[in-house]
């Protein structure tokens, strides 16, 4: 069992910059991909960011160049740096931990909201 919590949500003018974090309950990184979601309202949950257990990492196109996911293993946390926010970047962003193998385990965390507007 993985308990996953989620802060550093705000409120942010355009342009401006948060940073996410998710610590985990226990060290999973060796084992388990780790990825950022967001949900706008009235919106489905959609994928910002993942780094997988052997580093890789991808974006949605939308937040390249912009946003930066990262872990820091000694701490069971991992970030997401979010620069130039744009109001449709507001949303819930919730923590989520899968397991490398397919059905075993896929963790949320509770979410923090992230608002942009002027």
């Amino acid at each position: 069992q993985v308990q996953l919590v989620e802060s550093g949500g705000g409120l942010v003018q355009p342009g401006g910059s948060l940073r996410l974090s998710c610590a985990a309950s226990r060290s999973i990184f060796s084992i388990y991909n780790m990825g950022w979601y967001r949900q706008a309202p009235g919106k489905q949950r959609e994928l910002v960011a993942t780094i997988t257990s052997s580093d890789g990492i991808n974006y949605t196109d939308s937040v390249k160049g912009r946003f930066t996911i990262s872990r820091d293993n000694a701490k069971n946390t991992v970030y997401l740096q979010m620069n130039s926010l744009k109001p449709e970047d507001t949303a819930v962003y919730y923590c989520n931990a899968r397991h490398r193998l397919t059905g075993l385990a896929n963790y949320w965390g509770q979410g923090t909201q992230v608002t942009v507007s002027s």
